[in-house]
């Protein structure tokens, strides 16, 4: 983990890998504008459980994160995650959205 913690922006910024998420986002940033338009888009028929058809969307986000050295986290040796730091990570999100918005 970084010592320093991440701005919003920084959080935007993070690289995730196109394949191993559900909507084939470069980063953050490219992921949660996509979920925005999924909510958009789908309306009441969003379903906040699996938006993109997986219950596991935000590990893609988490998985990002740890990948950053933003927050903890432990991998079997299949790749599956075992261990997160739930709290932090909801965190950083949040901080990411608020600088969607301009306010980070």
């Amino acid at each position: 983990m970084t010592a320093e913690t991440p701005t919003g922006r920084q959080i935007l910024a993070t690289p995730m890998d196109p394949d191993d998420n559900d909507v084939e986002a470069a980063t953050i940033r490219e992921y949660l504008v996509t979920l925005l338009a999924t909510v958009w888009r789908q309306r009441e028929g969003f379903s906040g459980k699996r938006p993109f058809g997986s219950s596991d969307w935000t590990l893609n986000l988490y998985g990002a994160l740890i990948k950053a050295g933003y927050i903890s986290g432990e991998y079997d040796e299949n790749g599956y995650l075992l261990e997160v730091d739930d709290a932090t990570g909801q965190k950083l999100i949040a901080s990411a959205i608020q600088a969607l918005a301009g306010e980070g």
